[in-house]
């Protein structure tokens, strides 16, 4: 190999050796407890890390996920004539998932931002859907337009008709457990129903992108 190419990949070699201590960096800070460095360096670090580069630590103890969340969506409609009609269920998950299976190289958007959307209404609310902190209201918003746009994507109000309302529930399942497995679960799913938004003139018709 000639000198110039040796000096090059010398180059390259340090430039991916810096870049990996960067991200090690950056992803251990992320992951520590709380302190000096970490806070002090936050928006830097949650810079290089969100979207693509968040942990999850969910699947692993003391507490691995058991359960099957799925985030559905109906919606109130204004029909051409003056009258309203409610649509059926949209199960914007089992979208996502379908969207996932087979794709090799799924999008950031359906692997997290429902997941990230609904985790984010129920920290930031209580059981009665009553806000438990300041972001209640940003939180609230947030998920009401995700679902304004999954519903106009899917042409839910029909030719003529305007979006009005929307209703978003969850449904969670238990995972079955293994037949080795002495646990019993039951296979009755569970609901819960967040209020009636009023959909705003300005989400409705691709109002929101």
């Amino acid at each position: 190999m000639s000198l110039p190419y040796q000096v090059g990949a010398v180059l390259v070699l340090a430039v991916v050796t810096v870049v990996v201590c960067v991200h090690l960096g950056m992803v251990f800070l992320h992951v520590t407890p709380s302190n000096t460095v970490n806070r002090e360096h936050a928006e830097a670090v949650d810079g290089w890390i969100y979207p693509e580069f968040e942990q999850n630590w969910k699947l692993f103890a003391p507490n691995p996920l058991q359960q099957n969340v799925a985030v559905q969506v109906r919606g109130e409609v204004g029909t051409a004539d003056g009258g309203t009609r409610t649509t059926g269920w949209y199960d914007l998950s089992a979208e996502d998932g379908r969207a996932i299976d087979g794709n090799l190289l799924p999008s950031h958007t359906q692997q997290n931002e429902l997941r990230r959307a609904w985790d984010f209404y129920g920290a930031a609310h209580d059981a009665d859907n009553r806000p438990v902190g300041l972001r209640g209201t940003l939180a609230e918003q947030y998920l009401r337009r995700i679902a304004v746009l999954r519903l106009e994507r899917g042409d839910a109000a029909g030719a003529g008709g305007v979006l009005e309302r929307v209703q978003i529930r969850s449904r969670t399942s238990n995972v079955p457990p293994p037949p080795w497995s002495n646990e019993k679960a039951t296979g009755k799913p569970a609901y819960r129903f967040l209020p009636w938004w009023t959909v705003p003139a300005g989400e409705t018709r691709g109002g929101v992108r």
